[in-house]
């Protein structure tokens, strides 16, 4: 990241091929994202103690480069993600304000976009938005950890229990009604209320698979921007495009802050509904689920944290859904489409 502030970046791939920094300016901004406050760095000490994760990640970043990210034209902008809490959020704003004062930087250059991935944090977006009030850029839907968070915090109610994942969509009433209460409250304070992730990926040799894929990331982008958002998100840099194209079309402006949303009333109940019209439990679902996890674990294993499995970009966040589905279904007993009742015994049989 050093040597991308300081614009001195290259790369020769195993092939041969190299790459390069563009000179005529147009590099993309990088946004940092540290880890979250869960997180520690094992190997550096401070005083006999294992050091913070985000705090060891931030540190290193910005001392070497925030004064250097403000002379290239952008700042020391940082992605925040993982909360639960407006504490934690008021601890980064403490940090942000220590290491400007440290560093002789003025206050308000740090830019901090919160991801609300967490269902804790939908129930206090105005209050992450007031502690971070001089450097928050806005609030960010992270889809996958939040429908992941939404398993884990309720696990042990089986009012709560999910459909396949494939059911469970931007349009289920949990999901809608945290999508419409972030952007009323980012615009309600001024600041951007940034979009999700589409995980559809462009797929080759199969134009009418690539062609439906495409359909989706196109749709999800255009339900995004008409419901006021500011921004988006990207699984694929070749979706960069596409994606452009939708908010450059219904949204020429730089931004939406002028769409309040006075119309949305969402209450704690909406938050807490998922209920899914029509949503079932599938043996296919099933299968699905083990699939991802396993394919995905291999990979982790092996160095990779994003990998394409079944046309779908997948990650820790959704490896999680999946993993954390089959836990959920297994520990209440679900019963399939099919009257087959989820046991711990089926989904080792399933996983065989």
């Amino acid at each position: 990241m050093k040597d991308a502030i300081h614009q001195r970046i290259s790369y020769t791939a195993p092939n041969g091929k190299q790459y390069n920094i563009r000179k005529d300016g147009k590099v993309a901004t990088l946004i940092v994202r540290p880890r979250g406050w869960h997180l520690d760095e094992k190997h550096v000490l401070i005083d006999g103690e294992v050091t913070s994760g985000s705090l060891f990640d931030f540190a290193l970043y910005f001392f070497h480069n925030a004064k250097k990210s403000v002379e290239i034209g952008i700042g020391p902008y940082f992605y925040l993600p993982k909360m639960e809490s407006h504490l934690e959020a008021r601890l980064w704003n403490d940090v942000f304000n220590l290491s400007q004062d440290y560093i002789g930087m003025p206050r308000g250059t740090i830019r901090g976009t919160c991801l609300i991935e967490t269902i804790m944090a939908a129930f206090e977006m105005e209050e992450f938005i007031y502690e971070l009030r001089d450097h928050s850029s806005g609030l960010n839907c992270g889809r996958w950890d939040y429908i992941f968070s939404v398993i884990k915090k309720l696990r042990q109610n089986p009012k709560f229990v999910l459909p396949d994942r494939s059911d469970v969509s931007m349009t289920t009433p949990f999901m809608d009604a945290y999508v419409r209460l972030l952007i009323k409250t980012c615009h309600k304070r001024g600041v951007h209320a940034m979009g999700g992730m589409a995980a559809q990926i462009p797929i080759k040799n199969n134009e009418a698979a690539n062609k439906a894929a495409m359909d989706k990331v196109y749709n999800d982008k255009l339900r995004e921007v008409r419901a006021g958002h500011d921004g988006t998100w990207v699984a694929h840099p070749d979706l960069v495009t596409l994606a452009l194209k939708v908010f450059n079309e219904h949204m020429p402006q730089p931004n939406q802050l002028h769409i309040r949303r006075d119309d949305v009333h969402v209450t704690a109940y909406d938050l807490l509904n998922t209920h899914v019209q029509g949503g079932k439990i599938t043996e296919a679902g099933i299968r699905a689920n083990v699939s991802v996890s396993l394919i995905y674990m291999e990979a982790w294993l092996r160095g990779a944290g994003c990998v394409p499995i079944h046309n779908l970009m997948e990650d820790a966040a959704t490896a999680e859904i999946s993993r954390s589905q089959l836990w959920q279904w297994a520990k209440h007993g679900a019963k399939t489409d099919q009257g087959v009742t989820v046991t711990p015994q089926y989904l080792a049989k399933v996983l065989d």
